[in-house]
């Protein structure tokens, strides 16, 4: 069986298709889809049906270019996420919830998304959909009456996937790259508590809650671009930092989205007064705008005209207190930390619960700094590099 696309990596690529000498375990229920359109759908369904299958609640995720920008499981949003996430006056069942997370865990980045769902899609998910930008979905169902809205989306083309969600693929993968294959036992690893228990610093304690935003972390790693790290708190993912060369650069690139993600919840952000008719994706970039400081004075003029009254910006000091009251976060790597520098920069944005394969040469040097950080780390002995 076998399912034509509209192009392959780019448009000039034309001759693309997905196949199969066996069952093709999706159907395409509106929309044309492309060769990146499946790489994200196929990833990100795999991540929420394991994150479903390992903690037993509804899951999302947000996908952009084969990496998730945001996963999440079910967990009661507070009044703040509620405000922070636009979903205030929305009713939200759990797997609404959950995507509400996963899409406000970066929500730049989410723009024109994948949204992945481990359970079939009610019409609470369908109306969160309608507010945002996004390209496709893929779930393992649909009620009529969400499908019905969701076909509406993108004037009528808004790719819509069914997935089988009981789908076994053979466990010997393959993929060709300049004309060579290669092949490999698919990644199968089974994530759970069992990766914590080889505790190497001298506080021992993880907590329940930091167990499960570990497992949450894990398996967003499993289905991450590779160098990759990963930063979670209260049942999702808050800064992921994925395909840099060098891991720093990665914990660097998760810290500052987990950061942007805790100041975007700061009061200021909720009295903000936006002029009328400007869209969420304006919205969105005006309060990045005013969080960080790093935009040209063009880019600058752009995001300030979304205001009615542009606040007062806070100082230095005040986003470090800010910040100061993001804690208890989970940080995991999806390969051994090589340096302390992870540690140390990681021990800025909250982390007090870590998970990283250890066995490296400066082993030593890192349990050293978790120690000096009062983090709790187990070495898990598993690498979870995706290419």
């Amino acid at each position: 069986m076998e399912i034509a696309l509209r192009y392959g990596m780019n448009p000039h690529q034309k001759k693309a298709k997905i196949y199969s000498t066996g069952t093709v375990p999706i159907k395409i229920l509106n929309g044309d889809a492309s060769y990146i359109n499946f790489l994200d759908a196929l990833n990100a369904f795999q991540l929420v049906r394991e994150l479903r299958r390992c903690i037993g609640q509804p899951s999302a995720a947000s996908f952009k270019h084969v990496s998730p920008a945001g996963a999440a499981i079910y967990s009661p949003l507070s009044e703040s996420l509620v405000k922070s996430y636009f979903v205030e006056g929305l009713e939200l069942s759990p797997l609404a919830t959950a995507y509400a997370r996963a899409r406000g865990a970066d929500r730049m980045s989410s723009f024109g998304d994948c949204a992945a769902f481990s359970d079939r899609v009610d019409v609470t998910v369908a109306n969160l959909l309608k507010k945002e930008v996004s390209d496709i979905i893929v779930a393992p169902g649909y009620d009529e009456d969400a499908l019905t809205l969701l076909k509406k989306k993108k004037n009528g083309k808004y790719l819509i996937i069914e997935i089988d969600p009981d789908y076994i693929p053979d466990p010997i993968e393959t993929r060709s790259v300049f004309g060579i294959t290669m092949e490999q036992d698919r990644n199968d690893v089974e994530i759970s508590e069992e990766l914590f228990k080889n505790i190497v610093t001298t506080q021992q304690i993880i907590p329940d809650n930091a167990k499960r935003d570990l497992l949450v972390a894990l398996i967003t790693l499993k289905y991450t671009q590779s160098n990759s790290v990963c930063f979670a708190l209260d049942g999702q993912t808050i800064g992921v930092g994925a395909g840099q060369q060098s891991r720093i650069h990665c914990t660097r690139l998760a810290a500052g989205k987990a950061d942007n993600w805790w100041l975007r919840q700061h009061p200021i952000v909720h009295q903000m007064d936006f002029r009328a008719g400007i869209s969420r994706s304006e919205v969105n970039n005006a309060i990045d705008g005013w969080i960080n400081e790093d935009f040209t004075l063009a880019e600058e003029k752009q995001w300030t005209q979304y205001f009615n009254v542009v606040p007062d910006r806070l100082t230095k000091t005040e986003k470090q207190n800010w910040l100061r009251g993001l804690k208890d976060v989970s940080y995991v790597s999806d390969a051994f930390l090589p340096f302390r520098d992870n540690i140390d920069r990681a021990a800025q944005s909250g982390v007090r619960y870590l998970v990283q394969t250890g066995n490296s040469l400066r082993d030593d040097q890192v349990i050293e700094a978790a120690n000096e950080n009062g983090m709790v780390m187990a070495n898990s002995g598993i690498r979870l590099f995706h290419h």
